[in-house]
């Protein structure tokens, strides 16, 4: 456990290139192993999630040439059928996406894996996707009727299912349809709220026989999949935190280039402007992924509501937004975001806590919270909980602090980006 000593500062100022998206880096490693061929991927996340990824599928006979700090990885795909038995169980940190997009993709071989992972992992509720693919045919077992790793899974067999996806869930719905490529029949996933679409992205361009109908994603057998290559974008949901943070800050001027702007990615940039933010968008890349440069400028926000439909187009970005809401005129209120207590950390419980050690004026519901702002923060001790989102959103928030924030454990950051404290301590400057 390391901690950290932030002295308040005042505004963001410059350019900023996110990090490789995390959600696009790990469908990168997972479609390129399934392909037939090399797939090729620059701006690639060295992030630990992502490589835990990377190591799951080398682990399973997966060859890659991938150089440590080059961003840049080669995926020599095995094909559909072609990963071999570990050795070993395979241990994936922290990374809720890597367990649960590899339950899906693992229940159609026919293979027996151990999946584990690390305390805060092994807490997180699996029998949303072990559910559904159990009834698809695969054999996992687990504690709590499969429902927390480690988790025993072997595949093949596997059936078509109809899955109304009520959680708006991109990972659950992830996982459905990697086993739905594997499976006999037509397998359908119901959305009636979109989640992330990367999944559906990586179907259509590796050549599945995937189609979306209105709300309903419609997944045949597959024989094969084709290699793809690309640039990964720019994580929003890593940007998220220089963007609110810069549109907070009164005198900030803030350019993020090459981000992923997907709209199932973006719903807290509508969210900043309800709030009164400056922000100017210009797209760059419309094909495969969305991807553009976001122009920010400071000044003081007014609060909003945050209401359910929003959730799965922000619930990354919830921790940092509570920070600009605990700071913004008037009262906001979040709602239809428990799933964020079943994150790395109960994300609603730790960031009203923290909140109100750093004297914001926050109050806890059972799904979200009321949030009425102040002027400015107070310097406190902070508790991560060993949740990357918590430790990056208070450290943005002592560019409102009078006095030194105490971030008590600032590793848990290498899950997701690595370089932030590096880029932070680069764009911050006092007016």
């Amino acid at each position: 456990m390391k901690s950290l000593v932030i002295p308040p500062s005042k505004t963001l100022q410059g350019r900023l290139i996110p990090p490789g998206d995390k959600s696009i880096s790990h469908r990168a490693v997972m479609f390129g192993a399934l392909a037939e061929g090399n797939s090729s991927f620059s701006h690639f996340l060295e992030a630990e999630d992502c490589l835990h990824t990377m190591q799951a599928f080398q682990a399973m006979g997966v060859l890659m040439d991938y150089e440590k700090g080059k961003g840049k990885i080669t995926i020599h795909g095995v094909g559909l059928q072609g990963l071999k038995r570990p050795s070993a169980e395979i241990n994936l940190g922290n990374s809720g996406t890597s367990m649960r997009l590899l339950l899906g993709i693992l229940a159609g071989q026919k293979l027996e894996v151990v999946l584990s992972g690390d305390p805060s992992l092994s807490k997180r509720p699996m029998k949303r996707v072990t559910q559904p693919l159990k009834k698809m045919g695969a054999q996992i077992k687990g504690s709590a009727d499969a429902n927390f790793s480690p988790l025993t899974i072997r595949g093949g067999n596997l059936r078509a299912i109809e899955y109304d996806n009520v959680l708006a869930s991109a990972q659950v719905k992830s996982a459905i349809l990697l086993a739905g490529l594997q499976a006999e029949g037509t397998t359908r996933v119901i959305e009636k709220l979109p989640s992330r679409d990367h999944t559906e992205r990586f179907l259509y361009a590796c050549g599945a026989e995937f189609k979306k109908e209105g709300n309903v994603l419609h997944i045949e057998k597959t024989e094969r999949l084709k290699a793809v290559s690309g640039e990964i974008p720019g994580d929003m949901s890593a940007a998220a935190f220089f963007i609110v943070g810069a549109a907070m800050a009164p005198g900030s001027s803030l350019e993020v280039e090459n981000v992923c702007l997907n709209p199932t990615r973006t719903g807290f940039l509508n969210v900043l402007k309800r709030m009164g933010a400056f922000l100017e968008i210009h797209m760059t890349q419309e094909l495969p992924e969305p991807m553009g440069t976001i122009r920010v400028e400071g000044r003081r926000l007014n609060g909003t509501r945050v209401a359910p439909e929003e959730i799965p187009s922000l619930i990354d970005e919830l921790p940092i937004l509570m920070i600009a809401m605990a700071l913004a005129e008037g009262e906001s209120l979040v709602s239809g975001a428990q799933e964020l207590r079943v994150k790395e950390s109960d994300r609603i419980q730790s960031m009203v806590q923290n909140l109100k050690a750093v004297g914001a004026n926050a109050e806890e519901l059972a799904d979200g919270c009321l949030i009425r702002g102040v002027s400015h923060f107070q310097g406190s001790r902070i508790q991560t909980h060993w949740d990357h989102r918590t430790a990056m959103s208070f450290s943005i928030a002592s560019l409102m602090t009078q006095g030194d924030m105490i971030i008590d454990d600032v590793t848990c950051v290498a899950t997701s980006f690595p370089s932030f404290f590096e880029e932070f301590e680069r764009l911050k400057k006092n007016r």
